[in-house]
């Protein structure tokens, strides 16, 4: 299978050239680097040429690594029902950096890069319709970031007084222990049980 997926992987690179910058095979997958500028094209070859048909796209994931210079990744899943063959396609991208739209090479980007977009913040330029797909419309942040608080920035709920939803900064219900540890209890330096280690 690799021998198949490396002969596949050297005849992309000789196609498109330059728009491939490297290519890995993963657990009998082959995984190619392009440029964003490159993504529509690659799509498109990779959709349409003979000897790959990945007609289908499966899925768009997206990931953050907060501390490379480009900080996110954004993947596409492809799948060739012809030759039984799946293909991913990498994208790295800065915080400021917009990522093409695939959807005009395949109408099913439409809903996972509003996903990515909701949950990352990576803008997907000429998008036609790039909004929130999974939080709410007035939420601030995206949720999947790993700088992004564990409690969030503001909490919903409803309010019997106004007969709404409300929006309110997150408070912690509880406060924050204070250790004395000089108490038997959380000063313990040998649990029971623990005196019979290292005897011999």
């Amino acid at each position: 299978m690799s021998e198949a997926l490396r002969e596949l992987g050297e005849y992309i690179g000789n196609t498109v050239g330059e728009a491939v910058a490297g290519q890995d095979i993963i657990r009998d997958e082959l995984i190619l680097n392009v440029a964003p500028k490159y993504l529509v094209r690659v799509l498109t070859f990779l959709r349409d040429d003979a000897n790959c048909l990945f007609q289908q796209l499966l899925t768009i994931a997206g990931v953050d690594f907060p501390e490379r210079e480009k900080r996110f990744e954004v993947v596409y899943i492809l799948l060739s029902l012809r030759h039984n063959q799946r293909i991913r396609v990498r994208v790295a991208a800065g915080e400021s950096e917009a990522v093409p739209t695939a959807t005009g090479v395949f109408a099913s980007a439409n809903w996972f890069e509003r996903e990515v977009w909701d949950l990352y913040g990576v803008w997907f330029s000429d998008h036609p319709d790039l909004r929130r797909l999974l939080s709410d419309y007035g939420f601030e942040g995206h949720a999947l970031r790993k700088d992004f608080p564990l409690t969030g920035y503001v909490e919903l709920r409803y309010d019997d007084e106004q007969k709404r939803v409300v929006y309110e900064p997150v408070k912690l219900t509880q406060e924050f222990r204070n250790f004395d540890f000089l108490s038997p209890w959380e000063g313990m330096t040998t649990l029971p049980g623990d005196e019979k280690v290292g005897k011999n």
